[in-house]
């Protein structure tokens, strides 16, 4: 098992940015995939972005293709979602999760571990 610890939500108008951080402790982070996914009010949890280990294959939601970047510090033991031109529509709790072997998925039930989430509110 893996603990996940996700900092840096907040609240940021249209158009600005954020950085999603989320640790991990207590197993070999580099024999990890990771994900990123989100619930909004009212709505089921999405994928958004997931990240190989050691981390040369990402995919991304279409909805934020080309606005989100996923990276991750196998050193430090942490993934980072770099968020931009974010809009009113990415408001959300933000969660991380782990999946104990390399590859990564979009498929929520194949994450293994969570973090408590982090929120994200994108204001108009």
């Amino acid at each position: 098992q893996v603990q996940l610890v996700e900092s840096g939500g907040g609240l940021v108008q249209a158009g600005g940015s954020l950085r999603l951080s989320c640790a991990a402790a207590g197993r070999t982070f580099s024999n990890y995939a990771m994900g990123w996914f989100r619930q909004a009010p009212g709505k089921e949890r999405e994928f958004v972005a997931a990240i190989s280990c050691p981390g040369g294959n990402r995919f991304y939601a279409d909805s934020v293709k080309g606005r989100f970047t996923l990276s991750r510090d196998n050193f430090k033991n942490t993934v980072y979602l770099e968020m931009n031109s974010l809009k009113p529509k990415d408001t959300a709790v933000y969660y991380c999760a782990a999946r104990g072997v390399p590859f990564a998925t979009a498929t929520m039930a194949q994450y293994d571990d969570w973090g408590q989430g982090t929120q994200v509110t994108v204001s108009s």
